[in-house]
């Protein structure tokens, strides 16, 4: 028998591959411990996220479902009423459209199929055009909103329409939450990219809510929030958005001054 055949190496042999299968098995069991683990975490998120699409979609059913039957009852014939009921009404199927339309946008990124479409446009007419949609809003909550100095010829590359969808939501944010003065959107062109920022003099974030705004759902004033309107998802499609720009968004704020939004656009 040779020294490389002597039993105490075979048995080290062995020993070695039990300690490599053991080691394979611990990493095989961590895994796996992981990955139940993740899809109790999704489990969870989906139950949450149905049950808070189903309270979201129950409220203005049933809502209008109320006003209806007030106006088959009899109402529909008192002057004095039928006219503010049907407003209501319309008003609560609105709202029940833009939550089905924000169900689909976040469906279809969330599950990645969301298309963009990517080119250079200018950001001065582009801005225009946004802050345009704005008008009689702004003039009724008596707010401005002021489009900072920048370069007028300035172009930025990404998807047209779905960074439109982006400030819309952004300055309806702004709109929302401040009762008077102005909404800035301010550019601040770098080397190679476009720092956009939307500020506001609203109420303000508080510190601890920061970083669950982005949340499907998520309200910082829950009962204030309902009274002024929006689905909750807003800025959980803004952060999907930004972020399959290759950039972030980020935001500063502070209870009773206002907030900032901001991200980066390549140019």
């Amino acid at each position: 028998m040779s020294h490389d055949d002597s039993p105490v190496d075979g048995n080290l042999k062995l020993s070695a591959s039990f300690n490599e299968i053991e080691i394979a098995l611990n990493q095989l069991t961590e895994k796996y411990k992981s990955d139940i683990a993740k899809m109790k975490r999704l489990e969870r998120i989906r139950t949450e996220f149905l049950g808070n699409v189903s309270h979201e979609l129950r409220t203005p059913i049933f809502t209008i479902q109320g006003f209806l039957e007030t106006l088959l009852n009899g109402a529909l014939e008192d002057p004095k009423v039928n006219r503010k009921f049907l407003e209501k009404a319309a008003s609560h199927t609105e709202n029940l459209n833009n939550l089905l339309n924000d169900l689909i946008d976040i469906s279809m990124i969330e599950s990645g199929e969301m298309r963009l479409s990517f080119r250079y446009f200018n950001l001065m007419d582009f801005l225009t055009e946004v802050v345009k949609e704005f008008d009689q809003i702004l003039a009724e909550k008596n707010l401005q909103i002021e489009i900072g100095q920048f370069n007028r010829k300035l172009e930025v590359f990404g998807d047209k329409s779905k960074l439109r969808q982006v400030f819309v939501n952004l300055i309806q944010n702004a709109i929302k939450y401040s009762n008077s003065g102005k909404i800035e959107i301010i550019i601040e062109e770098e080397k190679t990219s476009v720092l956009l920022i939307i500020k506001d003099s609203g109420l303000g974030i508080p510190e601890t809510d920061i970083e669950r705004i982005f949340e499907r759902f998520y309200r910082v004033d829950k009962t204030r929030s309902k009274d002024i309107g929006g689905t909750g998802l807003g800025l959980a499609i803004v952060k999907h958005i930004i972020e399959a720009h290759q950039s972030r968004i980020e935001v500063k704020s502070k209870v009773g001054v206002g907030s900032e939004f901001s991200f980066r656009l390549k140019k």
